[in-house]
């Protein structure tokens, strides 16, 4: 595994769950609003395996659940053993995706080896290329492979007033079962972000851009207003 980091304690990652977050090392995207732009490349991390483990051993009565987000955790080798490890411990585990690896999660699924998924739907599928940098592959069937799942999931968008409007996240709402939580993430500029030109909206066009989109989805929230 090629881990980039880890934090040791989050309240609000896993919802319900106490948890510590690993940042695995690569991505397949290059989205110019990444806010781990430092986990994009292919390189060897910073974390080793064992020091992960070694910490999940002295915490099992501190911590409930294991996070593992990026970078794109579920193109890394040896995700499927390294979570049989994690489960072995007895923890819960969330995996962060942006879908590019619909038979990976299915595998996970399948084995039972995730209690949560989170899933970033980038934008539009006619956007797809503009925002990650890569062609579209694979969204839909990821969407399916969770929506069919018995687990618990999330789908979830970080919106950009350069890449996206009112209309694209009513495109998306299409993707997705009306029942399914969707949350939207309004960007904040930090200093990993690639592209330093991109802006979030408005607490103001947030909330009218929320009282819209309520009516379209009974299960949308917004992060951050």
């Amino acid at each position: 595994m090629r881990i980039g980091g880890l934090l040791k304690l989050s309240l609000l990652d896993y919802p319900g769950n106490v948890s510590c977050i690993v940042f695995t090392q690569g991505c397949n995207y290059n989205c110019p609003f990444c806010h781990n732009s430092s986990l994009i490349t292919n390189n060897d991390g910073n974390v080793k395996e064992e020091e992960i483990f070694e910490y999940l051993n002295k915490r099992k009565n501190i911590i409930d659940a294991v996070s593992i987000s990026g970078g794109e955790p579920l193109i890394q080798e040896d995700i499927i053993e390294f979570i049989k490890k994690i489960k072995e411990l007895g923890y819960k585990v969330k995996i962060d995706t942006n879908g590019s690896k619909p038979e990976v999660l299915k595998k996970l699924i399948d084995n039972k080896l995730i209690d949560y998924v989170a899933m970033d739907i980038k934008n539009t599928l006619l956007k797809y290329e503009k925002t990650t940098g890569v062609k579209l592959n694979n969204i839909i069937e990821s969407i399916k492979v969770i929506e069919n799942s018995n687990i618990d999931y999330e789908f979830r968008t970080t919106i950009i007033k350069e890449l996206h409007n009112i209309d694209d996240i009513k495109e998306i709402l299409k993707l997705i079962n009306k029942k399914t939580k969707y949350y939207i993430q309004n960007f904040k500029r930090n200093d990993q972000v690639l592209n330093k030109n991109l802006n979030g909206f408005s607490t103001i066009e947030l909330i009218d851009m929320k009282k819209i989109l309520e009516k379209e989805h009974q299960n949308i929230e917004f992060r951050d207003v």
